[in-house]
């Protein structure tokens, strides 16, 4: 049985009617604005001012460290975040997290081919991204600093366009694994990153007040897999084998929320995917301000298991590949 292709990009999002076009497609889209909304869609410059959420966030392992970068931009207010994970130890070489100034510290563009960039008090992030996914990393937090680039993407990209609550829309761009070239200076080594493998998250929707989310990401050249259950259901899940970009169907998360360390159950309703996570280490956060609150666990470590293209395919053997689980949940 072969399992389902997905259709090409389309150009822009929404369409030239003001339209969503929902779905999971391969390539990149030329822009995604929401700005152009038509009705029953659209919304008032005000409303999509507290609700547009945009993010992007790169993926970088080599078998020493695990380093995961995100600029975030909420509407009306923004944060970034930065870690280089040291994968024997289990410890964090080096962290940055810091909240922006609304309209000032932060800016995404509106597509994932840009310039994303967080700066505040000498501190810096710069993603600049292609069109093919093709990517450079600059980060300068302190002693903490990444020059890398990936790309372009071997695979084809992922966008997934859908519904989300309160009659609004979300878009997610994912790429899979992508060769990585760089260096890395945390806790006062000096890392190579070239050999390694990077990949990228650029997300923008017009998302509700309180979002959740369970997350699992892991990629090498070769597999790699992105898996969500929440607020946008099964939508952005899919798998890269062997060059090629196939969907998933609505995935399973079994974990315990009181010992984030212990093993997760990961997989697929249509059972394309059956692994387990076991965490060697995490990058947690709890605020709770007057206005917003975040609770979020992100456990690193290596899933093993096996995934298929279609029901009936042969099943291959995933062994230890790096990457992520997240359980999270914001009031935003």
């Amino acid at each position: 049985m072969k399992h389902m292709t997905l259709s090409a990009a389309p150009a822009r999002l929404p369409g030239l009617d003001g339209q969503p076009i929902f779905g999971r497609f391969a390539g990149p889209a030329g822009a995604i604005d929401w700005r152009q909304l038509a009705p029953p869609y659209a919304r008032s410059r005000l409303w999509r001012r507290f609700h547009h959420k945009r993010w992007h966030y790169v993926a970088l392992y080599t078998e020493q460290v695990f380093c995961a970068v995100a600029i975030v931009d909420v509407g009306w207010t923004n944060t970034a975040f930065a870690y280089a994970f040291e994968r024997h130890s289990g410890r964090m070489l080096a962290e940055f997290s810091q909240d922006g100034l609304p309209g000032c510290t932060a800016s995404l563009p509106h597509r994932m081919a840009g310039a994303s960039q967080f700066r505040l008090l000498g501190k810096q992030i710069h993603i600049n991204t292609g069109a093919d996914g093709a990517s450079s990393l600059t980060l300068r937090c302190g002693e903490f600093a990444i020059d890398a680039s990936f790309g372009p993407a071997t695979a084809p990209l992922l966008l997934a366009a859908g519904p989300v609550a309160n009659g609004a829309v979300h878009a997610t761009q994912k790429s899979g694994g992508m060769p990585l070239r760089g260096q890395l200076r945390a806790g006062g080594q000096s890392l190579t990153l070239d050999g390694g493998v990077a990949s990228f998250d650029y997300s923008n929707g017009l998302l509700a007040r309180n979002t959740a989310w369970r997350w699992a990401s892991a990629h090498d050249l070769d597999v790699g897999f992105n898996l969500q259950a929440g607020y946008f259901g099964a939508q952005e899940n899919a798998l890269w084998l062997d060059g090629q970009l196939y969907p998933l169907g609505a995935a399973q998360f079994a974990y315990d929320r009181n010992d984030s360390r212990a093993p997760w159950q990961i997989s697929t309703d249509d059972g394309l995917l059956e692994l387990i996570f076991t965490p060697e280490g995490e990058r947690r956060g709890d605020k709770n301000l007057l206005v917003a609150a975040s609770r979020y666990v992100q456990p690193i470590g290596t899933f093993s298991g096996w995934v298929r293209t279609a029901p009936g395919q042969p099943k291959r053997s995933v062994q230890r590949l790096a990457g992520v689980t997240e359980d999270h949940a914001s009031r935003w």
